[in-house]
């Protein structure tokens, strides 16, 4: 119950952080799903969905009753589903291909309930970013096309999803580094990704 308390409220803390700090984003992006994951390898699913609960429970008092929840959006799910997988020793390739479907999938229900919140179209912001990488790649590639609403929200799309497969990789990454100093062995890498992540320990 000790370990459980504790490792719910450093992710409830490091989600205030991410909220409200103007600086140290990625980085608390980076911490927010592990120690709920390192709860989930040591201790076991009940453990690890009492420790999500905990940590909403946290937030809810702490941020309100919309902004508190936000943190299952995806963090609190991908953090319960890698914790599940590597406690059970699936492969990376089960764990990292479910976890970017759980990651782009929160990623966008969040993108709905702060657009709702602060009463603007945040998808605006991405199709932008989206609009102007496939600009630079026609130019570049001296494609004979005109990209159109279709193809912009497409390359969208498509940043989401990269953004969530290398976040989801770095994730299993720092596990695979840090977890068996603190007795939360995970499992290892595939053959294919062993080169690119199995490095010395930090």
């Amino acid at each position: 119950m000790m370990e459980t308390s504790y490792l719910a409220a450093a992710s409830a803390l490091i989600w205030v952080a991410l909220y409200y700090l103007p600086v140290g984003g990625a980085l608390f992006r980076l911490a927010l799903p592990l120690p709920l994951a390192l709860l989930h390898v040591r201790r076991g699913s009940k453990a690890g969905l009492e420790g999500v609960a905990l940590a909403v429970l946290l937030l809810i008092a702490l941020m309100g009753p919309v902004r508190g929840p936000l943190v299952l959006f995806p963090y609190g799910f991908l953090a319960f589903w890698l914790g599940w997988s590597w406690h059970r020793g699936l492969s990376w390739w089960v764990s990292w291909g479910c976890g970017v479907v759980i990651g782009t999938a929160g990623f966008l229900v969040r993108v709905v309930v702060l657009s709702l919140l602060v009463g603007e179209n945040l998808w605006v912001v991405i199709t932008r970013a989206g609009s102007g990488l496939l600009d630079r790649l026609v130019d570049l590639l001296n494609l004979p096309l005109a990209p159109d609403l279709s193809h912009v929200q497409l390359m969208a799309f498509a940043l989401v999803v990269f953004q969530e497969l290398v976040y989801v990789l770095v994730l299993h990454a720092l596990a695979f580094w840090i977890f068996p100093r603190l007795q939360g062995p995970i499992p290892e890498p595939p053959r294919l990704l062993h080169g690119l992540v199995a490095l010395d320990p930090l």
